[in-house]
């Protein structure tokens, strides 16, 4: 289709469409007095902040409700040291078998080393059971006391290394054949 066969076309269409019923009155009302606003900017923005509020709540009860701790139950595979706070430690059954292996391995060896040798270790060890039974005794009168706790454990754990230690020393002593 040209621009002249166009042009014959929008001729030939009708000048006005009369509508089908009368629209000014509602027009002009509506000019005239416009309609009340539903929501005003402060209330819609309180409203915001409402639910914004609700929605937060809400999520984190949702997430800290499925995050909420559960009880643990403790099995006997799961205590690996247990301190009984007195005056003789008492640690996990694993605990007391290495350290009465230890001790049974260093007495042995102890029986070949010269007694002032013998004589060191046995105050080194000494000194830590000290060490030991007074941490025991300040745990007897403040048991919830974390700090003495940890110090304790650690003191359980470093007179295992040190049996361990003193084992190996005089085993290696006795091996030496260059001297």
């Amino acid at each position: 289709m040209n621009d002249d066969e166009l042009m014959r076309a929008a001729a030939q269409l009708r000048k006005a469409i009369p509508p089908e019923r009368d629209l000014w009155r509602g027009i002009s009302e509506a000019i005239a007095q416009p309609a009340p606003r539903r929501w005003s900017p402060m209330l819609a923005q309180a409203a915001a902040v409402v639910l914004l509020i609700g929605a937060s709540s809400g999520v984190t009860y949702m997430t800290m409700k499925e995050n909420a701790p559960t009880a643990v139950v403790a099995t006997q595979d799961m205590i690996f040291e247990r301190a009984s706070f007195g005056n003789r430690y008492n640690l996990g059954p694993g605990f007391q078998d290495a350290r009465n292996l230890l001790i049974a391995d260093l007495e042995v060896e102890l029986e070949r080393l010269s007694p002032a040798a013998k004589a060191t270790i046995e105050d080194n060890l000494t000194m830590l059971h000290t060490a030991i039974n007074e941490m025991n005794s300040a745990l007897e009168a403040d048991p919830e006391n974390t700090v003495l706790q940890d110090r304790l454990l650690r003191a359980y754990r470093e007179e295992l290394a040190l049996l361990r230690r003193m084992g190996e020393l005089t085993r290696n002593v006795m091996l030496r054949n260059d001297i």
